[in-house]
């Protein structure tokens, strides 16, 4: 393991990316123009037309209007709802609104760099917060490795409308490109509580690539089954988890960043990734696929140069869930990856792949989820060290910190979190 100084690692980082480029890649600034990391001061003008009834038909929605859901309005029937680039739509807080598309109907939301679709929430600037809508929840055809390949999302009682899963691997339920999603996560009527993005047995015919989810109480995006691919992913002071994965989704994560602050957190501790292969065992059929995430290209940063605060690891890995890292940066958190307990067992060990890695200011790489004081524990976690940290894996630490390490740092204008 090695550890280097900041003229050390500026040199070490020239070469490392002129040869395999750590962390999110790009030859120019790609958060330009369709972010915006200051959610909470944006005015947005007021809603024009109330969406309050499900979508049966190929609807539009258009950029010269302003639109309010109110309740939870669904694409059913096979429908296909296209919104143009620059659409507006306002989530009401009152009634939880939030959409829905629904197994077999699809979303080609497709905005631009210039010109993104943004949905956010219906208060004034000065009033908005995390919560204040439902998000927005896909329900695909894929599978996902409950019994019967089936399962039923949290949204009210009719569970011909709330089922999801299938055997189709390819299945799409549309297209996401320059999103964004901010506010989102409100609990439903119910109490059920969403995420800013869901997507529940989501096919790898969906395109997703370039989507913000900003102050997201619950989940950023949170995946149940699937085998979908998300790049250029933004995840921006997330209330809970950045990226929560279960009932063997088989995912890949690139080119994207999780951006924490330090005292934002779910009380039973927020991650910037957690992997976990079921929600319940009894619902598992364990003749399905486990859970098998890979993220190439991923920074996963705290924003504060000394202060870990309430984050602990920055992926949480549960016990009989695959994970493959390559080209990543972490900085800022207590430690790399958390295990659960029962993953110790050495012959776990091979579920966890690692390689071109740069963990910097973090008090260890690996460590137990529960921060275990122990001398068994410590010698575990030794064995684990010794096991990953080896030169071929390329597993460097260092301690410079959020604001040496990347191009521009300051999310009140343009941050570039490309390495310096």
């Amino acid at each position: 393991m090695k550890k280097i100084s900041l003229i050390l690692f500026t040199i070490l980082s020239f070469g490392i990316n002129a040869q395999t480029k750590i962390g999110i890649t790009g030859e120019s600034n790609w958060l330009m123009g369709w972010t915006n990391f200051r959610p909470k001061t944006t005015d947005y003008r007021e809603s024009t037309i109330i969406l309050s009834a499900n979508i049966k038909v190929n609807t539009t929605l258009t950029a010269k209007n302003i639109y309010l859901l109110t309740g939870t309005i669904r694409v059913i029937n096979n429908a296909v709802l296209t919104i143009e680039p620059g659409t507006i739509i306002r989530g009401d807080l009152e009634s939880s609104g939030a959409l829905i598309i629904s197994k077999g109907s699809k979303i080609i939301a497709n905005g631009t760099d210039t010109n993104p679709i943004i949905f956010t929430s219906n208060k004034p600037s000065t009033e908005r917060k995390a919560g204040d809508w439902g998000g927005l929840i896909l329900l695909g055809n894929a599978p996902i490795n409950t019994y019967g390949s089936i399962g039923f999302f949290g949204y009210e009682k009719d569970l011909k409308l709330n089922v999801y899963g299938g055997v189709k691997e390819d299945d799409s339920s549309g297209s996401l490109k320059f999103v964004r999603i901010e506010f989102g996560g409100k609990k439903d009527l119910t109490g059920y509580s969403s995420n800013g993005l869901s997507l529940a047995g989501v096919g790898n015919k969906t395109v997703l690539e370039n989507i913000m989810i900003s102050d997201s109480a619950d989940d950023s995006i949170e995946v149940y089954g699937g085998n979908c691919t998300l790049s250029n992913v933004v995840s921006f002071r997330s209330g809970d988890d950045d990226f929560d994965f279960t009932q063997g989704a088989q995912c890949t994560v690139t080119n994207s960043v999780a951006i924490r602050y330090p005292f934002i957190s779910d009380p039973l501790r927020s991650r910037c990734f957690e992997i976990e292969s079921y929600d319940k065992i009894g619902s598992y059929d364990p003749t399905r696929k486990k859970t098998s995430i890979k993220i190439k290209n991923i920074t996963l940063l705290n924003n504060d140069v000394n202060v870990s605060g309430l984050l602990k690891e920055a992926i949480y890995l549960n016990k009989d869930s695959f994970l493959e890292v390559k080209d990543c940066v972490v900085t800022g958190f207590k430690s790399f990856i958390a295990f659960n307990e029962f993953y110790f067992e050495k012959e776990l060990y091979k579920n966890l792949k690692i390689k071109n890695l740069i963990v910097d200011n973090c008090s260890s790489v690996f460590s137990d989820s529960t921060y275990k004081v122990s001398f068994e524990l410590n010698e575990i976690i030794t064995t684990i060290n010794e096991w990953f940290i080896k030169p071929t894996n390329n597993i460097t630490t260092s301690e410079i910190g959020f604001a040496g390490l990347f191009l521009d740092n300051d999310m009140k204008k343009q941050p570039d979190f490309r390495l310096k």
